[in-house]
């Protein structure tokens, strides 16, 4: 059963197409590859499906609820969570308050009833720490919950971006780029990581990424897209072994050990 279709999504900027009738559906626990050359529109296609961007035709539909036209927030609410390319952590927080914040849907408290110190925010807080130990201890990070997050390595840092939409108890995760300047060693531990989120927690995955091996590793099927279009869809066999791939790619065929 298909989890989130996209279909015939078209966008531009500027007179430029972005993304010109793309179509793909994601089933349920599934891990879904979205790859290309720079500028392909990968980006773009998480930020419709996110509701960042609001696309000039087509429609995303999520479980069988449309989502096109709704605000960034209410896609959110409904279980879809967001990372991005560049990590952003609060700076001066520690792990564990960075972490903290990918809860701010499910709380119930606002700047009044914080101010007028109401038991209930106490309680929500208290809740809102313990589930980011929780997830920070499924990404076996939690010996980091009292360092101050920006100070983290780079690898570090991007894994608890990671673990902030977790926190929020998405059914589907959109990853950008997760393993980006990321050592070998640093690669292998994501992908185990994107393993058992699937495995352990049920969580369906849609991810952009150019380190073509980690595709390859754990993607079920994989979106190819090259200025704005689709140009291939499949398996990790299929789509490597695809002509239009390969042109894709330099005119040569596509280094699955990158």
């Amino acid at each position: 059963m298909s989890k989130l279709i996209v279909s015939d999504v078209s966008i531009s900027f500027g007179g430029l197409k972005a993304l010109d009738s793309v179509s793909f559906d994601v089933k349920q626990g599934e891990i879904r590859g979205i790859i290309g050359p720079n500028g392909a529109g990968k980006t773009t296609m998480l930020n419709v499906i996110s509701g960042i961007n609001k696309a000039d035709s087509g429609k995303i539909t999520f479980d069988g609820t449309l989502l096109t036209g709704l605000k960034t927030n209410k896609i959110a609410s409904k279980g879809i969570g967001r990372t991005f390319q560049t990590t952003k952590l609060f700076k001066g927080m520690t792990v564990l308050e960075n972490v903290m914040t990918g809860a701010h849907s499910q709380l119930h408290a606002n700047p009044l009833s914080a101010a007028f110190n109401f038991p209930f925010v106490a309680k929500e807080e208290k809740q809102a720490a313990d589930q980011a130990y929780e997830v920070l201890e499924f990404m076996r990070m939690e010996r980091f919950a009292d360092h101050e997050a920006t100070l983290l390595s780079f690898g570090q840092q991007r894994l608890v971006e990671i673990a902030r939409v977790l926190v929020g108890k998405p059914q589907v995760l959109l990853l950008d780029e997760p393993a980006v300047g990321l050592s070998v060693t640093r690669v292998s531990e994501v992908e185990d990581l994107l393993k058992r989120i699937r495995q352990e927690w049920g969580i369906t995955i849609v991810m952009i990424e150019h380190v073509i091996r980690l595709v390859m590793g754990v993607c079920d099927r994989i979106t190819v897209l090259n200025s704005g279009e689709k140009i291939a869809d499949g398996t990790a066999d299929e789509v490597i072994n695809n002509p239009a791939v390969e042109r894709a790619y330099l005119g040569s065929k596509v280094d699955v050990t990158d």
